[in-house]
């Protein structure tokens, strides 16, 4: 979120924040929020571990609307969403994932990619579809992985690029100068 509002700070991107939601009540992104004065409330999501569904989905959808939202962007939101949140903002869910996908959907994918050996790693922001990590993607940025790498520094090197990547798809979301056909992105201008 911080490259977002700095980025928004700095005239680099021409986006407001209208609300942030967490969903872990002491979250740092609710604190961090309250210091720009941007709204943000905890959004309980029992009984559900994993998943944004029923009654805590219906809850989101309708915080999002009243606030005046029309992209939802999820960093470190852990939870599969749902087709529902999908429905109310099509082709508007943006978010990001710490590999270059499709390799290594899922969580702890820096990990994934030292124990497999690879030579490049990165970051991808994607529009979020109804599969894990599926959507299609727009930004990617990659990151060597250096022989000494541990999943620590791997892990900080690609967050460095996370907050270069979101700004970067957020400009291009603003901007309105992108389609989706199928699993492509193409971007105009």
């Amino acid at each position: 979120m911080q490259s977002i509002v700095d980025a928004i700070a700095a005239g680099a991107l021409d986006a407001e924040i209208k609300i942030v939601l967490a969903d872990v009540a002491d979250a740092k992104i609710l604190d961090r929020a309250r210091r720009h004065a941007i709204p943000c409330q905890y959004l309980d999501c029992a009984p559900w571990k994993t998943k944004l569904e029923g009654a805590a989905e219906d809850r989101c959808i309708d915080i999002l609307k009243t606030a005046g939202v029309d992209t939802v962007v999820l960093a470190g939101f852990m939870r599969i969403v749902k087709p529902k949140l999908l429905a109310a903002f099509p082709n508007r869910v943006l978010n990001i994932h710490p590999a270059l996908l499709p390799a290594f959907p899922g969580i702890h994918s820096w990990t994934q990619a030292l124990d497999y050996g690879c030579k490049v790693a990165g970051v991808t922001v994607h529009f979020v579809d109804a599969g894990t990590d599926s959507g299609p993607i727009l930004v990617q940025k990659a990151v060597p992985v250096l022989e000494d790498d541990t999943p620590e520094t791997l892990h900080a090197r690609i967050q460095v690029q996370e907050h270069l990547a979101f700004p970067e798809a957020l400009r291009i979301v603003a901007a309105g100068n992108y389609t989706i056909d199928g699993r492509r992105v193409k971007i105009h201008g």
